[in-house]
């Protein structure tokens, strides 16, 4: 197991609690913990205890009329999950799978769904004032999953991870995947 599903793993056992390591100052929020990785050239983050699992990619068993964002799926320890190409979902025209393509199998709404993505970087801690409002657009941009922009500092680099509600990205009716109406 490596280093980031063993924080997956200890989040989701509730035997690291949020923010443990660096804990809160009394009246400020604990920090959220997010899984971060890449698509393109962007950086997101997801909340860790969405997280399952991180595999290697491997290519799904194609599901006929599905759309081209839903790869297909896999038996995983014998549950069957369907896989979707984030890359793919975000418009993304270069979706190659290499060696570090994986796919993070996480649990929302109930349900295990994995989504491909072209790496997974790190797992990060962000206080309250390193969370930035989402941007708004107009009614042809649906952002309605963007929950906010992490803005850090490391070193002398400057990182800023679009942060992504994705238990309501994977409910959205355009998925098809899980119903809407869960949470």
């Amino acid at each position: 197991m490596t280093a980031i599903e063993d924080i997956g793993a200890a989040a989701r056992a509730g035997s690291v609690p949020l923010g443990a390591a660096i804990g809160s100052a009394p009246g400020q929020a604990p920090p959220r913990e997010c899984l971060t990785f890449r698509l393109g050239a962007e950086e997101y983050g997801i909340d860790i205890l969405r997280v399952q699992e991180i595999r290697g990619y491997e290519p799904p068993t194609r599901i006929a009329d599905a759309p081209a964002f839903v790869k297909g799926v896999l038996n995983l320890r014998g549950v069957i999950v369907p896989i979707v190409d984030l890359r793919l979902k975000f418009g993304f025209q270069n979706a190659a799978y290499d060696s570090i393509t994986v796919t993070v199998v996480l649990n929302v709404a109930g349900r295990t769904v994995g989504v491909v993505v072209d790496s997974v970087s790190d797992v990060i801690e962000l206080n309250s004032d390193q969370i930035k409002p989402a941007p708004e657009f107009n009614t042809a941009v649906d952002a309605s999953y963007i929950t906010g922009i992490g803005a850090l500092k490391q070193g002398e680099v400057d990182r800023m991870l679009i942060l992504v509600d994705i238990e309501k990205l994977m409910t959205s009716a355009d998925m098809g995947l899980l119903r809407a109406n869960l949470h």
